[in-house]
């Protein structure tokens, strides 16, 4: 019988060559992804298998010298996942995030990603997933503009000008072939400006950076948010342009009516309903809240001001043709994407199927034979 055990690790120039940054796959994946959720053809973590993951978040103080302190975005997180479908294959993305490696020249987060085979659970793969899970986040809302944004849509809006949202925009822009002009609006206008020139630059389409949030949203068809979780922002629904599609892979803030009066479609209704129960076991729902993007949604959910989520609609509903995509060309759809592993499972699958085939990466040996 033999026993030996090699798996590929692929780096992030590997993760390039093998297709990472192929926005049209990526968001094809992800398309076919939502209709497994939506089957229920996955696990991901938890008793109820819809954890977003488990993570080590810091204390305020600590008596021990060496053990890291709370700080903006310093966490570490584990990101299990199952999924069925094609791709039946377990995996796990890891990521380390501090805000403070950005002054040392570091991304925010450091990801890392690792495929299992599923009854063995002998690794197949590890890999460098920063590219990987830019992709996935991005490809995620293009998914949602396919079924949600106004056909003909000629203008978007990037709020938040940082490198994911710049993913979240280049999958977009693949997806609506119509765009002509994007607003960028970021609190660090340096930053807004950089994101026009890159949009003009990388996609031929009118870069106009603006410093205030209503000016960036009103003539938007499509709005995409992905801020700081250490500023959330705030919209009015006043400002947003009748029939807009916001999508939101960060957290914002809104008045009542931004929720009340316009459609809102989820990634994952098992998703949301897991932040739910883990707000109500924290002992602190209202704190929990504040740190999830749904936080603002699940308090009109509790106050019964919008439906409970076993009533609402998910992406992955409309992508099987259960649920009908948009039908009214003046209503405002908001898109709430939460970020679930069974994404990354599936993007990391598709680009190690293709590292193997064309030889990139470097086989390591785990052993010849086990020594226990």
């Amino acid at each position: 019988m033999d026993t030996k055990i090699e798996f590929l690790y692929l780096s992030e120039a590997d993760m390039v060559a093998a297709g990472v940054n192929d926005s049209k796959h990526c968001i094809s994946i992800c398309e076919e992804v939502f209709g497994l959720l939506a089957k229920g053809d996955y696990l991901m973590g938890g008793s109820g298998h819809n954890s977003h993951g488990m993570g080590i978040i810091f204390p305020k103080e600590t008596p021990f010298p060496n053990m890291p302190v709370a700080g903006p975005d310093r966490r570490f997180f584990a990101m299990p996942a199952y999924l069925g479908g094609r791709f039946d294959v377990c995996g796990c993305k890891w990521y380390g995030s501090n805000a403070a490696n950005t002054s040392k020249g570091l991304p925010r987060s450091i990801l890392m990603m690792n495929l299992n085979d599923k009854d063995t659970g002998a690794p197949l793969a590890y890999m460098s997933a920063n590219l990987l899970s830019a992709a996935r986040t991005g490809a995620v809302p293009a998914v949602a503009a396919k079924y949600l944004a106004k056909k003909g849509a000629k203008a978007a809006a990037i709020i938040g000008c940082g490198p994911i949202n710049r993913s979240c925009f280049r999958h977009i822009a693949a997806q609506l072939d119509t765009l002509e002009k994007v607003y960028c609006f970021d609190i660090m206008e340096d930053k807004a400006a950089d994101t026009a020139k890159w949009a003009k630059e990388s996609f031929g389409i009118e870069g106009i950076a603006v410093d205030a949030l209503p000016d960036a949203l009103k003539n938007a068809d499509v709005v995409t948010v992905a801020a700081s979780r250490i500023k959330p922002l705030y919209i009015e629904n006043s400002w947003l342009k009748k029939g807009a599609c916001v999508l939101l892979s960060g957290p914002a803030k809104g008045d009542e009516s931004l929720w009340l009066k316009n459609k809102i479609v989820y990634d994952h209704i098992g998703l949301h309903e897991n932040y739910v129960a883990e707000a109500i076991e924290s002992g602190d729902k209202e704190n929990y809240y504040s740190g999830v993007i749904g936080g603002p949604i699940y308090h009109l959910i509790d106050e019964g001001k919008l439906p409970a989520l076993k009533e609402s609609v998910s992406l992955g509903m409309m992508v099987n043709g259960d649920k009908p995509g948009r039908e009214n060309e003046d209503d405002i759809y908001i898109f709430v994407a939460c970020g679930m592993a069974v994404f990354d499972v599936a993007v990391s699958y598709d680009v190690y199927q293709e590292a193997l085939k064309k030889g990139i990466g470097q086989k390591l040996l785990l052993w010849d034979s086990p020594a226990l």
